[in-house]
């Protein structure tokens, strides 16, 4: 009997949808647990360094933890090219990757999550998958633009502009903080184009581990510089972090290396899940008002995404 391989996990069908299922739900979740975390450590709207240095010692313990695993199983710490200047073009393009990853997604997704309804932030950042798609289209020849593709990505966004309907009550379009989440969703979407490099030249793995860990260290230079204190700590606001930091972890660790080994529109489709997921909970987790208009845009968002990725394989 043939042995599968630890990654070839990562290829069945069955399992990718799995992981990638797993990866949506959790970040889903992090919605309302970023704004509880921000009640529960009294970080206030105004604390950008707060903020930072809260996002920061959850990356960079995620990191931490991704590394001490791929220690454990073995997994090679070592550049896959060599020569100096490719040795050095690596490291220029991991960095690269982090600040996209991690640090300046971060920095805008935690300050503009703030500033924001986390329902309406959750269906916003969708705006990523859509970006992700043309970028593949442009830079990846396995990768065509066809009409699918562009009805798919109109009908997502408008899902997006479905946001800005009606009136004040729901919120209006701000930018601290819609701007900010759509900056996230950008360098969200680079990243994720970046991931299949990567792979090329460490350990996917071990690369998302640096990626989190030094990006978190990144976030908490700056929000020391700040001045930003964490208020009060508290049980249950360590248990909230506890939560993000495995949220962090799981996601994306299956998130990148799922990207790493198969087409990204097939990943991509379950990102419909992280709006839906993430408006939801935070409706039943801070008590926001669901609007309907979440609806409207939530299925908009999943429709063009089912259609992008409708009849692949």
């Amino acid at each position: 009997m043939i042995k599968r391989s630890s990654k070839s996990l990562f290829l069945i069908p069955e399992w990718v949808a799995l992981f990638a299922f797993i990866a949506a739900f959790a970040w889903g979740w992090a919605y309302p647990l970023i704004k509880l975390g921000f009640a529960e450590f009294g970080i206030a709207q105004d604390m950008t360094g707060s903020k930072m240095l809260f996002a920061g010692i959850r990356f960079c313990l995620s990191g931490v933890i991704i590394l001490m695993i791929a220690k454990f199983t073995g997994r090679s710490f070592a550049l896959k090219e060599t020569g100096r200047k490719r040795v050095i073009g690596s490291c220029l393009f991991l960095l690269l990757f982090t600040l996209l990853n991690t640090t300046l997604h971060y920095a805008a997704f935690y300050i503009g999550l703030s500033h924001s309804l986390g329902s309406r932030a959750a269906i916003l950042n969708s705006l990523s998958v859509f970006i992700l798609v043309i970028l593949a289209c442009v830079f990846f020849r396995s990768d065509k633009l066809t009409y699918r593709k562009i009805l798919g990505c109109v009908i997502g966004f408008l899902g997006i502009l479905a946001l800005n309907l009606e009136g004040e009550d729901s919120g209006a379009f701000t930018l601290l903080g819609d701007g900010l989440i759509i900056l996230n969703a950008l360098c969200g979407a680079f990243a994720g184009l970046m991931t299949r490099g990567v792979s090329q030249r460490v350990d996917v793995f071990v690369g998302t581990g640096y990626s989190l860990g030094v990006g978190g260290a990144l976030l908490i230079v700056p929000g020391l510089l700040l001045g930003g204190p964490l208020p009060h700590v508290s049980l249950w606001g360590i248990v909230i972090l506890a939560l993000l930091i495995c949220i962090s972890t799981i996601g994306f660790t299956l998130y990148n290396k799922l990207l790493a080994c198969n087409p990204m529109g097939k990943v991509a489709i379950w990102n419909s899940l992280i709006p839906v997921v993430g408006a939801v909970t935070s409706c039943l987790c801070l008590g926001e008002v669901f609007h309907l208009k979440y609806v409207l845009a939530a299925v908009l968002a999943a429709s063009g995404i089912y259609i992008i990725n409708k009849g692949k394989k």
